[in-house]
């Protein structure tokens, strides 16, 4: 534990949604939610306005049109999230020589490698209100909520106490006072299993958690989780700050809105899903050897099956194979709305696979019907809601809506007032996406 609260936390509050307010002058200070807009999406993020309906992330999209039927809801814009993202890590990385980014709006930082002059209370509190200006100017806007304290555990619940836009920092000898009253979930690892079993013997709060023994909680929980559980429950946790996280796998997903149950379809998927992350993988020249295949059939069952090569490849048509083969193994008759390939183990060196098929004829060709299908999907104009598009006479905007061969714009942006709504054909020459589609 260290005697000065020098790790921060920085959580860029509702983080999709917010950059969807900044960008969309029409939807600010309205409810926002932001995730799938299918009848089978989840909530990725919703606004604050959003959030007092009851919308919260993990909802699926159905559940959050019900309790608020007036927000927008939008499909997303990755490269503009990576965009801010990157903005704020590059600021950190000004600061502090170590910046461990836990997701694209959140991160941890260590104050004792940054050149402060003061690592009292009073002095950090001053560093993070003029970090928290900072993170809005280089943002367009946007607002996060800032931790600090002795340790990972306390700056992230620290950086939760006061949202949006807060700042807490927690006093060295504070921590203890400060966990005891809350309940065990706010624990890192605390998921829902957990919290029942640690309900069955009378534990609910962190205080009840201190008064339980090593050894009741190795017995209740098993070794390794029973003793990390004992640590934090006691506010010690010596986790350092990891400047670079190692990705652990590379995948790619989707969900379809209708379920596929033809064989040939669903391997030819499965192959271009499989050079996707292979493409991905020599980007990062990386490669791996565990081979994982998800599938979420028609029940809303999900289902993974995995195998590990010899060594490890980045070759498309060698996961291709082993992904289909997995795909061999499950029963996919009812159909599949949702398929997935990742390659995990990964490492920077490729060792040659002895026992790849060279012969690329030796894999099952796409017969003429399933291209057919394939080049219908890849050649679909999709026009999802929220994303920014440009029209050669009216200029900039995003999608409002669209269905039955209409598509609705808004044209607006960051500088403008809130913009006109217009409708044209969704094969409009003049209309085009600005930024990339997400994928399917």
């Amino acid at each position: 534990m260290r005697a000065e609260p020098t790790i921060l936390h920085v959580d860029l509050d509702a983080f999709f949604a917010a950059v969807e307010q900044r960008d969309k002058p029409s939807l600010r200070g309205k409810p926002v939610v932001v995730g799938g807009v299918g009848g089978r999406g989840v909530v990725a993020t919703a606004s604050y306005e959003a959030r007092a309906f009851g919308v919260h992330s993990a909802m699926p999209t159905a559940e959050a049109r019900r309790r608020c039927p007036n927000a927008a809801f939008l499909a997303g814009r990755f490269p503009a999230y990576r965009e801010a993202s990157t903005a704020v890590m590059e600021l950190l990385r000004s600061i502090s020589p170590l910046v461990e980014p836990l997701s694209l709006d959140e991160a941890f930082v260590d104050l004792a490698a940054a050149d402060l002059p003061d690592l009292s209370v009073a002095g950090v509190s001053a560093f993070a209100r003029d970090l928290k200006q900072r993170v809005s100017d280089v943002t367009g806007g946007l607002t996060g909520s800032v931790g600090i304290g002795s340790s990972k555990l306390i700056a992230k619940i620290a950086s939760e106490l006061d949202k949006p836009d807060g700042l807490v920092v927690i006093a060295p000898g504070m921590e203890q006072d400060l966990l005891r009253p809350m309940q065990v979930t706010v624990i890192p690892g605390v998921g829902p299993a957990t919290a029942e079993s640690l309900r069955r013997i009378g534990v609910h709060t962190v205080a009840e958690l201190e008064e339980i023994s090593a050894d009741e909680l190795v017995r209740v929980l098993g070794r390794a989780q029973g003793s990390n559980l004992y640590q934090l429950a006691r506010a010690q946790d010596d986790r350092p700050v990891v400047a670079e996280r190692e990705a652990k796998s590379i995948s790619v997903e989707d969900t379809y809105e209708s379920d596929y149950v033809d064989r040939k379809l669903l391997n030819a998927l499965v192959e271009r899903q499989a050079a996707k992350v292979t493409e991905r993988l020599r980007k990062a020249r990386l490669s791996g050897r565990t081979v994982t295949l998800k599938v979420r059939l028609h029940d809303f069952s999900t289902h993974t099956r995995s195998a590990t090569l010899p060594g490890p490849t980045d070759d498309g048509r060698t996961v291709a194979r082993v992904a289909r083969t997995l795909l061999s193994e499950l029963d996919t008759s009812g159909g599949v709305r949702l398929l997935g390939v990742g390659v995990s183990a990964l490492t920077d060196w490729i060792q040659d696979d002895l026992f790849a098929d060279t012969d690329e004829a030796a894999d099952d060709p796409v017969d003429e019907e399933t291209e057919t299908a394939l080049s219908a999907m890849s050649r679909r104009r999709v026009w999802l809601p929220g994303l920014d598009v440009v029209h050669d006479e009216h200029g900039a905007g995003w999608v409002w809506g669209s269905g039955r061969g209409v598509v609705t714009v808004r044209f607006e942006t960051t500088e403008t007032p809130a913009g006109k709504v217009r409708s044209f054909p969704a094969d409009d020459p003049a209309l085009r996406l600005s930024r990339p589609a997400p994928e399917e």
